[in-house]
């Protein structure tokens, strides 16, 4: 595919460049995978207005998140193991975003460290905390992004146990990979891709090895973090989080109208509406159906962002119109991300910025920030 498009074509090449494990734990959600597929296809139920005969010069998608400038309402959502869609895969995404003007969010879980992606941006990003049984872990991973000089810290509060994926379980995931004749197939069937990962020495969890106690393969490793997710996680562990790490904080996994109304009380500058992505909790509602009820119970007194299902600028948009003073990508950059490297990231936010600024003058708006319900059908 000469010239992708869309984010749909980016999603077919990461398919034929990444091996199947990985590109199945982009590209999966629990069990039926009914919220996963929920968070796309109740973006499409949505109808747009077309205005005619309006003003449509000298647009602008420029807003702020959280207080913070960014080029368009959109921000790079925390994705574990993203180093094995592509070699140094956080780094990268980390530098394009940086380019384009948007907030790269770092996991916990990343193959590249805090420190590697550090090494190679020169404005902040932001970092995403799991919090763990080890406390003294959990404090170090706040400090490590505070010497990174990290401008906001992402609180997950939805993986304190974690939901089974069957599509994981089958491919026998694990990073690095092990050498298993059916690894090892998958692999050679994707030689660009095991040329790049030859070349770079990140092929674990670089957060945590050398960092967490008695953790220094991978046996312990897998071991540790199946045991370390917080299952007691609560909302008074949120003004602990928040006192050590003394900076904006966001709270992400929100997709309920009470823990909505909890977190407000929190003092978190913002929430996350997202079901992680439908990986946790299936036959949970999409994140887009729980926005507006979410927006308008507490959208006077916290920030609200959206993540989950966008994969196309209108969807932005629409999640604008309906509240959201930002959303998040997660598969679209990783697509981006396994089909072209720092590239197809680049190219991702271009294809949603494109088809967001368009959608914006059809629909009659010249400024992000004037995007509300009107633009919607029936909300005239």
């Amino acid at each position: 595919m000469a010239n992708p498009l869309t984010i749909a074509d980016l999603k077919s090449l990461a398919q034929r460049r990444v091996p199947k494990m990985f590109f199945d734990y982009a590209d999966s959600g629990a069990w039926t995978e009914s919220t996963y597929q929920a968070n796309e296809s109740d973006f499409a139920k949505i109808k747009l207005r077309q205005r005619v005969l309006v003003d449509m010069t000298n647009r602008t998608l420029e807003t702020t998140m959280i207080g913070q400038k960014v080029s368009m309402p959109v921000a790079l959502a925390p994705t574990g193991m993203t180093g094995m869609q592509h070699a140094d895969g956080e780094m990268l995404a980390a530098r394009a975003a940086e380019e384009f003007g948007v907030p790269f969010t770092l996991s916990t879980m990343s193959i590249c460290s805090i420190e590697d992606v550090a090494s190679v941006t020169t404005k902040p990003f932001w970092f995403q905390l799991y919090v763990m049984r080890d406390k003294d872990f959990v404090l170090n991973l706040i400090n490590r992004a505070k010497a990174a000089k990290c401008s906001a810290l992402v609180l997950t509060a939805d993986l304190q146990i974690l939901g089974q994926r069957h599509k994981d379980l089958r491919n026998g995931l694990s990073a690095p990979p092990k050498f298993t004749p059916k690894h090892i197939w998958q692999m050679a069937t994707r030689p660009f891709w095991c040329l790049d990962m030859l070349q770079t020495k990140r092929r674990t969890f670089g957060n945590i090895v050398g960092h967490a106690k008695n953790v220094s393969d991978l046996s312990s490793l897998s071991s540790w973090t199946a045991e370390q997710f917080d299952p007691q996680l609560s909302w008074a562990d949120v003004a602990w989080i928040k006192e050590q790490w003394g900076g904006p904080l966001i709270i992400k996994g929100i997709c309920d109208v009470e823990d909505a109304k909890s977190a407000a009380e929190t003092g978190a500058d913002a929430i996350i509406v997202s079901n992680h992505g439908g990986r946790q909790l299936d036959g949970a509602p999409s994140s887009i159906s729980m926005l507006e009820p979410i927006v308008d119970a507490v959208g006077h007194k916290i920030e609200v962002h959206l993540d989950g299902g966008i994969r196309s600028g209108q969807d932005v948009l629409k999640a604008i119109a309906l509240g959201a003073k930002g959303t998040y990508i997660g598969r679209p950059f990783l697509y981006g991300l396994g089909a072209m490297g720092k590239e197809g990231v680049t190219l991702a936010l271009n294809i949603l910025r494109k088809e967001m600024d368009v959608t914006m003058a059809l629909c009659g708006k010249r400024d992000i920030k004037d995007v509300n319900a009107s633009i919607l059908l029936g909300r005239q």
